[in-house]
């Protein structure tokens, strides 16, 4: 089995702990990894990639991903979720309309941000989140930037903000939640967070966990996304079984005056699967980035 399939995450679950699930009911010699962390209290698609579907994920990273959630007003933990213990409180301002689109304003475009101390960054080949953990003093990591494309804030009683976000890949919401937060004068941490998409795959098309395990358990998976199929916005091009041998025996030249009249990474095709991905390196010449060994 080779592609993605979407699975729809409950709260609770690691990320890692559903590749596990799958993983568990697909063989313990299967490639499975996931496409974006999702963190255990949040729900949402997660894509999950399988086999050969494993090597796409580098060209999958960048698309925008769109969360919606809710941010609680008043208190700031040290994880910036509701997981976290409480390090500061603050008064609430009133979250009238005018305010709350002001703020929104903002925080859209090209922004710095500070990321989590609680997080998946490496420092030294350790997570920052294990560092903290184990209760070392661990420095913030260094600003960086992100963009977020969309951003609607909307009160929700007296002290809480419905949101909803799009924005680039590396943005993270808790991050958002604080910074909103000290925007307000107040303070600020993430109460529920929910992506309804990740680049190309919607929450809309994923399947409840429970489901997708069932269908893996009986040997299906009606809802895998093919390697083809996962990358729609490249252009393509086929190989006949001459070139697709000399592709696979290492040719350099196998794809030379094949590069379709968009710019860029394109798909490689033949018999009807994903071969490889490649970029132009002339009008005529290309590069091999990637090759799929799909039988």
């Amino acid at each position: 089995m080779h592609g993605i399939i979407l699975i729809d995450k409950p709260a609770g679950p690691t990320s890692a702990e559903i590749v596990r699930l799958v993983k568990a009911r697909l063989g313990r010699r299967s490639r499975v990894g996931h496409l974006g962390t999702l963190d255990p209290f949040a729900t949402g698609v997660l894509p999950i990639l399988i086999g050969e579907g494993t090597k796409l994920a580098p060209f999958l990273q960048e698309g925008a991903k769109e969360y919606s959630g809710l941010i609680a007003l008043g208190t700031e933990t040290d994880t910036l979720d509701r997981t976290g213990a409480v390090v500061r409180t603050a008064a609430v301002p009133v979250l009238d309309e005018p305010r709350l689109n002001a703020l929104a304003a903002r925080f859209r475009g090209v922004i710095e941000q500070t990321p989590p101390i609680f997080s998946a960054l490496k420092r030294d080949g350790v997570p920052l989140y294990k560092l903290a953990r184990r209760g070392d003093q661990v420095a913030p990591p260094p600003p960086r930037q992100v963009e977020i494309k969309r951003l609607e804030l909307i009160a929700e009683g007296p002290d809480a903000i419905r949101f909803l976000v799009v924005c680039s890949s590396g943005m993270y919401v808790r991050s958002l939640a604080r910074d909103l937060g000290v925007a307000l004068e107040s303070a600020a941490h993430l109460s529920a967070l929910r992506r309804l998409r990740n680049g190309a795959f919607s929450a809309d098309h994923a399947a409840p966990l429970a489901t997708a395990l069932e269908q893996l358990e009986r040997g299906e998976c009606g809802a895998l996304i093919g390697l083809r199929a996962a990358l729609p916005d490249l252009p393509e091009v086929e190989l006949d079984a001459t070139l697709e041998r000399r592709l696979r025996n290492g040719d350099a030249h196998a794809l030379d005056g094949l590069n379709p009249r968009e710019a860029g990474r394109f798909k490689v095709i033949a018999r009807g699967q994903l071969a490889a991905i490649a970029e132009p390196t002339s009008r005529v010449t290309a590069a091999i980035i990637r090759i799929f060994n799909v039988a």
